[in-house]
C-alpha cells in the first residue's frame, strides 16, 4: 500500500505528482527542482544556490518520513549543461558521506520544468 508523502517545508507540486510515494519502507522522491517552498519563487542566482536550494527541498521530503540522506540508496539528477556537473556535483556530494553514498546517474537533458538548470529525484530506504 502506497502513503503519499506531503510536507509544507517542500514546494508544492507543480502538476499532477506529489512530492513523494512511500511503499513499505521504500520513498520514492519526485524530482525537485529549486522552488522556494515559502514563496515558490525560483532560485537561480548561481548553480551552486539552486543545487543547494534542491538539496534542501529533498530534505525537508526525507525529513517528512522521519529519513536522511544517510537513507537514500538511488539518486538521479537531470542537468542542462554538462559544464555545470562540477559545481552542481560538489553541492550535493556535501550532503553525503562519501563512504555511504548513494548509486546515481547524472544525465544532460535538453529542458527541465521552469527552464531551471538541475532536478533531483531519489530513492530511500527506512
Amino acid at each position: 500500500m502506497k502513503k503519499i508523502i506531503i510536507t509544507d517545508k517542500a514546494p508544492a507540486p507543480i502538476g499532477p505528482y506529489n512530492q513523494a510515494v512511500l511503499v513499505g519502507n521504500t520513498l520514492y522522491t519526485s524530482g525537485q527542482i529549486a522552488l522556494n517552498p515559502q514563496t515558490m519563487e525560483l532560485v537561480l542566482e548561481t548553480i551552486e544556490a539552486e543545487t543547494t536550494q534542491v538539496m534542501e527541498n529533498i530534505k525537508a521530503v526525507l525529513e517528512a518520513t522521519g529519513m536522511t540522506f544517510e537513507n537514500v540508496v538511488k539518486s538521479t539528477i537531470f542537468i542542462m549543461d554538462m559544464n555545470n556537473f562540477a559545481l552542481i556535483n560538489s553541492v550535493y556530494g556535501s550532503y553525503f558521506d562519501e563512504k555511504t553514498a548513494p548509486a546515481r546517474e547524472t544525465v544532460q537533458v535538453a529542458g527541465l520544468p521552469k527552464g531551471v538548470n538541475v532536478e533531483i529525484s531519489m530513492i530511500a530506504i527506512n
